[in-house]
């Protein structure tokens, strides 16, 4: 355990310097899709969907955590919920392989933003921690009706980077439109193995193996200006296969909620909103052929408040509470109870 916690250590160290002396080279002279997470990752949160001034570096530095330890069929809640599991070795899926018992998703996600123009910026999301701890009743057979318990299926390491250019057609006094472009990077590992010795489910993995396509819309409009704003935002996120013959679902992200400053000094805003994720059933290429993921993909909606502290000229906390208010999932699976968001921003 402590082993595997320095070797991570490490890789992000190395990761992490080497990021930032390439950002550096960027900047000279001549700058949060829980795959993110198990839904941890689809809010708006103030800082990755604007623009930067030109020449302004934007640093986000946030903590989510989302516990998923309730059971559900479709829209329905049940007493267990049964997964199947994708054997990689011998390219096959194997239904009602194991009961689900919670996974505890943690992420900690750093956003870099460059301003290169007034309306252009460049932008880097690096997951650096994405960390899955997972129970379940594994091998569940005839032979085996209750199946064994174990907490050692969870992984945990570096998500997939993403890098996205955005650029603002629109910027006005009540009106700021911004659209997007991205690609996300196989950056993760996605083929650490489970308490078996063989590949981990896909969902745990830190990555996906994948070279993603992203584009995105984020439409702002100050009712009241530099007091009272409305916003909507959506993403899609379009996936490929991986090396596994593994696509995770396509994904559809949409948001829109209003920012409030309060007081006369205007340092701390508050925030409501609505965050619907819908994402496609995910495919892998069997021996008999490409067949559908059962328990893979559904549709998800959070009523999210949250706050946000202007501290300084330049560093702003901002926290967000996620709750659930309807979750669809293909045939069944594990849900969260609510999602938690904190993190820190400051601009230079």
């Amino acid at each position: 355990m402590y082993k595997r916690f320095f070797r991570t250590k490490q890789w992000i160290m190395l990761i992490t310097t080497t990021f930032f002396s390439g950002l550096l080279w960027i900047s000279l002279p001549s700058e949060v899709w829980a795959s993110c997470g198990s839904g941890n990752c689809f809010l708006v949160t103030g800082t990755q969907e604007g623009i930067s001034s030109p020449g302004q570096m934007t640093l986000d530095i946030s903590y989510r955590y989302v516990p998923m330890d309730d059971f559900q069929r479709g829209s329905r809640g049940i007493s267990e919920a049964l997964t199947p599991k994708v054997d990689f070795e011998n390219r096959e899926i194997e239904d009602d392989h194991h009961r689900e018992v919670r996974t505890i998703n943690e992420l900690l996600q750093v956003d870099i933003g460059y301003g290169v123009t007034e309306r252009f910026t460049l932008q880097v999301a690096i997951p650096l921690i994405n960390d899955r701890a997972h129970e379940h009743y594994d091998g569940i057979s005839a032979t085996n009706p209750t199946g064994t318990f174990t907490r050692q299926d969870g992984a945990s390491g570096m998500g997939d980077i993403r890098f996205i250019a955005k650029y603002a057609p629109v910027v006005l006094t009540r009106h700021l439109l911004v659209i997007g472009g991205g690609i996300k990077l196989p950056t993760g590992e996605y083929k650490l193995f489970n308490a078996e010795g063989g590949i981990n489910e896909p969902s745990v993995q830190p990555g996906t193996g994948s070279y993603d396509f992203l584009v995105s819309l984020f439409y702002d409009y100050q009712i009241t200006p530099h007091k009272l704003d409305f916003f909507v935002s959506g993403n899609y996120q379009y996936t490929t296969d991986n090396d596994l013959d593994y696509e995770f679902g396509n994904q559809t992200l949409f948001n829109t909620g209003i920012n409030y400053l309060l007081g006369s000094e205007k340092k701390i805003t508050v925030n409501g909103q609505i965050n619907v994720r819908h994402t496609e059933r995910d495919t892998y290429r069997t021996t008999s052929g490409k067949q559908g993921v059962p328990s893979t993909g559904g549709t998800f909606v959070n009523l999210t408040p949250g706050i946000r502290v202007q501290a300084s000229d330049h560093l702003s906390l901002y926290s967000f509470l996620q709750l659930p208010i309807y979750q669809y999932v293909n045939e069944e699976n594990l849900v969260s109870r609510y999602g938690l968001v904190l993190g820190m921003t400051y601009t230079f």
